[in-house]
């Protein structure tokens, strides 16, 4: 019986390898695609005028058929340290713009730009210039969410306007519906061990503010916005696929 069990087993793996793709140095392949990914942007339209460049790092899970369309869900975090929006602190600050703690001492506040996005991506892979036919100029468009907002923080924890539930009044939260287009360059190695894509990446975020009341206006933090990113994007490519058996010949 358990020699039975065995030959099924031999068979049925067997049977699995015969299936497999072809060759990815000779056809297009099927296959998962893993990929961590950076970005530097540059912020357009109504984002320009609350935060300075950012950079994202992301991750994004799918899969490319034998037509070398993709199809993957993308996560990314946005993160900057520029802050053009300097009128959120109006309301607590001295002469020369300084803030007094509850010490009676200068704090020490810093304010950084925090985001993400999140996007249902489908793209084409037009063979170019490459190893193989599943390297080439790639295409991408995504639909999803953009969320961004001002990061507070007080290191002294000396100014208790700004703790806890009173941020929200100066954080300036923001999100809504986003779409990306990409075009660059991808490459898939003969031999898995060099994958990668880069090129450029334009996001648009359709987006309002979320806040009910912004204590440096004395307003609540509504209207529709216009939030624009472009930048350059490179991305590692973990590819995973059944590799052919290799060919035997016999004179």
């Amino acid at each position: 019986m358990k020699k039975l069990v065995l030959v099924v087993l031999m068979c049925y793996f067997a049977s699995f390898e015969i299936k497999a793709q072809s060759s990815i140095k000779d056809s297009v392949i099927h296959c998962v695609l893993i990929s961590p990914s950076f970005s530097f942007q540059m912020p357009e339209g109504d984002l320009a005028n609350r935060f300075g460049n950012n950079s994202t790092v992301g991750l994004s899970a799918g899969i490319k058929n034998k037509k070398n369309w993709t199809f993957s869900l993308e996560g990314n975090f946005i993160f900057g340290s520029k802050i053009k929006e300097t009128s959120i602190f109006s309301g607590l600050t001295v002469d020369g713009g300084y803030i007094i703690g509850s010490d009676g001492l200068y704090a020490d506040i810093r304010a950084y730009e925090r985001g993400y996005t999140v996007f249902a991506n489908v793209g084409k892979i037009f063979p170019y210039k490459g190893p193989n036919l599943n390297c080439g100029v790639y295409f991408q468009a995504g639909l999803g969410f953009l969320q961004h907002k001002i990061r507070i923080e007080d290191k002294k924890k000396s100014v208790p306007a700004i703790q806890e539930e009173y941020l929200k009044g100066y954080d300036r939260l923001t999100n809504g519906i986003a779409a990306k287009q990409f075009i660059g360059y991808c490459y898939l190695g003969n031999k898995r061990l060099i994958n990668f894509y880069g090129g450029f990446e334009f996001v648009e975020g359709f987006t309002e503010g979320k806040r009910d009341f912004n204590f440096s206006t004395g307003l609540p933090d509504s209207g529709k916005r216009f939030d624009f990113f472009m930048g350059i994007k490179l991305g590692w490519i973990m590819p995973f696929y059944k590799q052919a058996p290799e060919k035997f010949y016999t004179y």
